[in-house]
């Protein structure tokens, strides 16, 4: 079970549990699933009980005991713990990594318009509002109300002169909407300080290993031959990341996700091509399928953001 797959169980067994009579009120459309935080219970966890607990007339904690009976034969759910006043905490079966891949593909080339234009805005409104619309297209939702952003605490005009728009998106797009984005000089710096840099740097890599490959004679086939547990779980979360950050309207949960996607295919790489008198296995066009998805990905989050993604660099 992938966690997309996860979530989709989760609304199912609600979606039963009041067919059943076991809980009242509505069925939500989507439930959110994240990664549990270091220290907590299991892989995953939801809030889906606090969600639902007023409309069954019951506290959160019943609502999690019906959901967890529920949850706990399904398969690719190894084990459901309930903590807290009702949070869901799941830890899943492994993930097949010819699977993931074709999951991922898909999500990762969803186009979505730009946002309308609207009145002029500084460029911080601006950059968040356009990235929040297209979050939330590429989830199948319409754009929500008005939220509060922080201005940016300098001149506009001097912050885009300086630094440039894609840098300048990045800036403002890892902070939250209440805070005020710092800028410095490491948004010019082509080093592993720069966030965006890795990132762009990690889908081009992605790119050269494609075409490093076809010049090897062979491509892209995917496969579970794969050892990359740190690549696989960035990528199996990366559906989860995107329902996040529309439900949240928080694309720098997107912009850490990608950070954190970059990191790991950049460790991943060297292991995806033949060493010195190798020849290509299954092995390596596994691999290989493995960090074309990654990348990707990775343009595919990067063009949500509003920002490019060179395929060299």
């Amino acid at each position: 079970m992938t966690p997309a797959d996860l979530s989709r169980c989760v609304v199912s067994a609600v979606r039963h549990a009041v067919e059943d009579g076991e809980l009242g009120g509505t069925v939500p459309a989507r439930v959110v699933v994240e990664r549990t935080r270091p220290g907590g219970v299991g892989e995953y966890a939801t809030p889906v009980a606090f969600q639902i607990a007023k409309g069954a007339g019951l506290r959160p904690a019943q609502v999690a005991e019906v959901l967890a009976r529920r949850l706990g034969g399904v398969a690719g759910i190894e084990r459901v713990e309930i903590t807290g006043a009702g949070f869901l905490n799941f830890s899943l079966t492994s993930v097949s990594a010819a699977r993931l891949v074709r999951d991922v593909r898909p999500l990762a080339v969803v186009e979505v318009p730009d946002p309308p234009a609207g009145e002029p805005r500084e460029p911080r409104e601006r950059f968040v509002r356009a990235a929040v619309v297209r979050i939330e297209a590429a989830q199948g939702a319409g754009p929500g109300p008005e939220f509060p952003i922080a201005p940016v605490a300098r001149r506009d005009g001097d912050v885009l002169a300086r630094y440039g728009a894609d840098a300048v998106a990045w800036a403002v797009l890892t902070t939250p909407a209440r805070e005020t984005p710092e800028f410095s000089d490491t948004l010019l710096v082509q080093g592993e300080g720069n966030e965006l840099f890795r990132v762009r740097y990690a889908h081009a890599r992605a790119r050269a290993l494609v075409r490093n490959a076809e010049q090897l004679g062979f491509r892209p086939e995917i496969g579970d031959d794969v050892d990359a547990p740190a690549l696989l779980r960035v990528l199996a979360d990366h559906p989860l990341v995107l329902e996040a950050a529309a439900h949240h309207r928080a694309p720098e949960r997107l912009a850490r996700h990608l950070v954190e996607l970059a990191d790991a295919l950049l460790d991943f790489q060297y292991r995806v091509l033949p060493q010195g008198d190798e020849k290509p296995s299954a092995a390596h066009r596994a691999r290989l399928a493995l960090a074309e998805a990654a990348g990707t990905v990775l343009a595919g989050g990067l063009a949500l953001l509003g920002i490019d993604a060179p395929t060299r660099l």
